[in-house]
């Protein structure tokens, strides 16, 4: 009877009963067209919001690039004319310029917009870590529109297929495979990790006589900086023997019962690439990440046609079209975009939406700070065909200080909680921050040298 007497309070305190609502809008039909200006009033007076949406404006970006959350990342804070803030974060490794240099491109924009505000500003990301700034400020775009209309960014993405999100974990390799297999397994003993991850690089053998073959005098600095395809470098029947034999003993340690990945093979041709996969076959490997770079699709089908274990490949793909023809031609069986690079939240999620219309599963690829770290969990939470997210910041003991207001710890059971607070759901501490800042950078200093930059970037005439 209270709550019926309340309901009725309330009705009566904003007169929007459905007879009084009904009434004061037919009648101002006549003199307005359809919608009095105060039936819209009342209407935006029942919508939750913790700013006036409509008159948002970008004033301002900044950055501040924080070092070993566990590489280089640079974070954007993205200030409005009505006091909120969005934070964001370019990829790790990624050069803060290729924030700072949209500035012009955001101020006097209203952040909501934010896939006009994403078609305007995509031109100016590429593969790969060319593509931070542009997601980064798509993140922080997110976060204000959260925080202005008062909902979880999960929510404006459609709402949420899981409550919380698996993740996946790398491990400090080590040549003693013995070492190797108890270092993942405390990671499943210690924090609850339901799905691992090895590197499995062929440096394992490379000093071994008999396992690889390569041309006299190649340095690996050349080794590193040309194409898999390109470097001459295969590996023999006993190095691929070699590597085998290795991940069963890792196996032996942590049982067959977990999922467990391979990364980091190195530049090795295709052929190699194929007889090793086929060698790791009887371990059940979860996937074959990244053999050869994804720009080869044709290459990567005949991989993945033979070879009976699930290939992965994505983390330096820039926006969906690409991912799509991987998945069109299954030239691979997961795809893998890290958000920070691949277009941001909304272009992630139709990445994740396209490829399960194709029958492809989506893991993510992410290291970073937790700011990253929970735009990946919002998207993960929206996408249906989401797996597992990467976590690589296992050993860095501050990382989950740098931001408050989620539950802590983070991880639990190897699985993160969506947030439900408005945004992404936090805020970053400035005190841990500031003792993690690049040597001779500063906390989030003026951008002004940006302000007059201009060029005419239509892309059409």
């Amino acid at each position: 009877m209270q709550y019926l007497k309340t309901q009725k309070w309330w009705k009566n305190r904003r007169g929007l009963s459905r007879r009084g609502f009904m009434g004061r809008s037919l009648g101002a039909a006549a003199f307005t067209g359809f919608w009095a200006e105060e039936t819209i009033q009342a209407y935006q007076n029942n919508v939750k919001t913790a700013s006036k949406p409509s008159d948002l404006k970008i004033t301002d970006i900044r950055v501040a690039t924080v070092v070993g959350a566990p590489m280089r990342c640079p974070l954007i804070r993205l200030d409005t004319n009505q006091g909120l803030v969005g934070w964001g974060e370019v990829r790790d490794g990624a050069s803060a310029t290729y924030a700072l240099m949209l500035k012009p491109r955001l101020i006097g924009e209203n952040p909501c917009n934010i896939d006009k505000i994403f078609r305007k500003i995509k031109q100016f990301g590429f593969h790969a870590r060319q593509a931070g700034g542009v997601c980064g400020v798509e993140m922080a775009l997110w976060d204000i529109a959260g925080k202005a209309y008062n909902v979880p960014v999960y929510q404006m993405l459609g709402g949420k297929f899981r409550d919380k999100v698996r993740l996946y974990c790398d491990t400090t390799e080590s040549h003693d495979p013995k070492i190797y297999g108890e270092r993942l397994k405390k990671r499943v003993e210690d924090r609850g990790f339901t799905f691992l991850k090895m590197d499995l690089g062929y440096d394992l053998v490379e000093k071994t006589p008999g396992c690889v073959t390569q041309p006299v005098g190649l340095t690996g600095r050349e080794i590193a900086m040309t194409q898999h395809m390109f470097t001459g470098v295969e590996l023999t029947d006993k190095g691929i023997g070699i590597m085998s034999d290795y991940v069963g003993q890792v196996r032996s340690v942590i049982g067959m019962e977990i999922p467990m990945a391979a990364d980091h093979f190195g530049h090795i041709g295709v052929n190699s690439c194929i007889r090793l996969g086929k060698a790791l076959e009887k371990h059940n490997m979860a996937w074959l990440e990244d053999m050869i770079p994804w720009q080869y699709p044709e290459l990567w089908k005949q991989i993945t046609d033979e070879v009976d274990i699930p290939t992965l490949t994505g983390e330096d793909i820039y926006l969906k079209e690409d991912f799509f023809k991987l998945c069109r031609m299954n030239a691979v069986d997961l795809v893998h975009p890290d958000l920070a690079s691949s277009g941001g939240l909304l272009e992630t999620k139709k990445i994740g939406d396209g490829c399960q219309e194709l029958g492809h599963a989506m893991a993510m690829h992410f290291a970073g700070t937790p700011i990253c770290f929970y735009a990946n969990i919002h998207c993960a939470a929206a996408t249906e065909n989401f797996l597992a997210l990467e976590f690589h910041s296992n050993e860095v003991p501050w990382w989950e200080d740098m931001v408050g207001g989620v539950d802590k710890p983070i991880i639990e059971k190897g699985f993160v909680k969506v947030p439900e607070r408005p945004g992404l759901g936090i805020e970053p501490n400035e005190e841990v921050i500031k003792q993690h800042l690049m040597p001779g950078t500063q906390y989030f200093p003026p951008s002004t040298e940006w302000d007059k930059e201009r060029s005419h970037d239509r892309l059409w005439s």
